[in-house]
């Protein structure tokens, strides 16, 4: 693993009172010979957001976070942490930030205090006091004094999360943090994560678990061959645009009727008691009169939803198509 260990100290401000943008890139863009990595990419995190950064392999994710990072140059553009230019500032903005980057490089032979207190030292940050509180805030208090090659991938990956957050950093980048672990570790890795937002601080993290970034980001980013396909919350990317999900008695009858619509032409059955339909004007109320009018009174109607999985491979997959905003 490549840890870039920083700090400050530790935000205060909840995540839902500011709107400051901890990190921005601009144009961001690297070049290897003729191979685009990535391309143009522009992109906003406010403080005590919880940002999924997602993309199929290749799509340039890493590369990107190395640049964020300052450990690669970018060919084009500019990365700005905290309102200042990273390539002139780096000295200061560095030390503000903690990462993961692939796997985690831990002492074996040392207990999970020892791993913190080593790298504490090194940081000027090796305190009893702050190595508890690391240790509480990743959940180790009870493993503290046993070996790290006894320690599970999940309390491994804990452990480097928590070398990361020696120095507080108000922005946490991390790369597959829950790469390899169990369904067990993948919950505490988790509510790990939702505890340090809920404690104002700032997650940018990529991941291949779908499932778990619908569960827990507020936001995602997705990249395909280096360039910026979608960017929303989970909201607003798996609401299926214009199309409603109606549960009612005789769905097979009042399907024939709204195919029938110019503006339902593709309504089909999803159960026996439910369809899926487009909405004249694109409104449910519309919808629900136009039933209700024929003699079809839905018993429930919302706006369709698909999970975070369809949408990604419908934006990544280049037989697919379509973008979602």
């Amino acid at each position: 693993m490549q840890a870039h260990h920083a700090s400050t100290t530790a935000a205060t401000t909840a995540p839902s009172q500011t709107s400051e943008i901890v990190l921005r890139t601009c144009g961001l863009t690297k070049r290897y010979g003729m191979r685009i990595t990535v391309n143009q990419l522009n992109l906003e995190i406010r403080r005590g957001e919880l940002v999924g950064f997602l993309g199929p392999n290749g799509a340039g994710k890493t590369t990107t976070i190395r640049m964020i990072l300052g450990l690669i140059e970018p060919t084009a553009g500019l990365v700005e942490l905290f309102g200042h230019d990273l390539a002139r500032e780096r000295a200061s903005l560095l030390p503000r930030v903690g990462a993961l980057v692939e796997t985690p490089a831990l002492y074996l032979h040392l207990t999970g205090r020892q791993n913190l207190r080593a790298v504490g030292e090194v940081l000027g940050r090796s305190s009893r006091q702050h190595i508890d509180e690391i240790l509480e805030v990743v959940g180790l208090q009870t493993r503290q004094k046993d070996r790290v090659r006894k320690y599970s991938l999940g309390m491994k990956q804990r452990l480097a999360v928590g070398i990361a957050l020696l120095h507080h950093p108000d922005l946490l980048i991390l790369d597959e943090p829950a790469n390899g672990l169990d369904p067990a570790g993948v919950v505490e890795m988790r509510d790990l994560l939702r505890r340090l937002t809920g404690e104002g601080k700032t997650v940018f993290l990529s991941s291949h678990l779908l499932s778990e970034v619908q569960q827990m980001c507020s936001r995602v980013v997705v990249i395909n061959a280096g360039t910026l396909v979608a960017n929303g919350t989970i909201e607003e990317l798996t609401r299926k645009q214009g199309e409603y999900i109606v549960r009612l008695e005789r769905a097979p009858e009042a399907l024939l009727l709204l195919q029938q619509q110019p503006w339902s032409h593709h309504a089909r059955l999803c159960g026996t008691d439910q369809l899926i339909t487009s909405a004249p004007q694109g409104s449910g109320r519309e919808l629900y009169t136009f039933l209700a009018q024929a003699g079809f009174v839905p018993e429930s109607l919302a706006p369709a939803t698909q999970d975070l999985e369809q949408v990604f491979f419908s934006l990544t997959n280049p037989h697919e198509g379509g973008q979602v905003q």
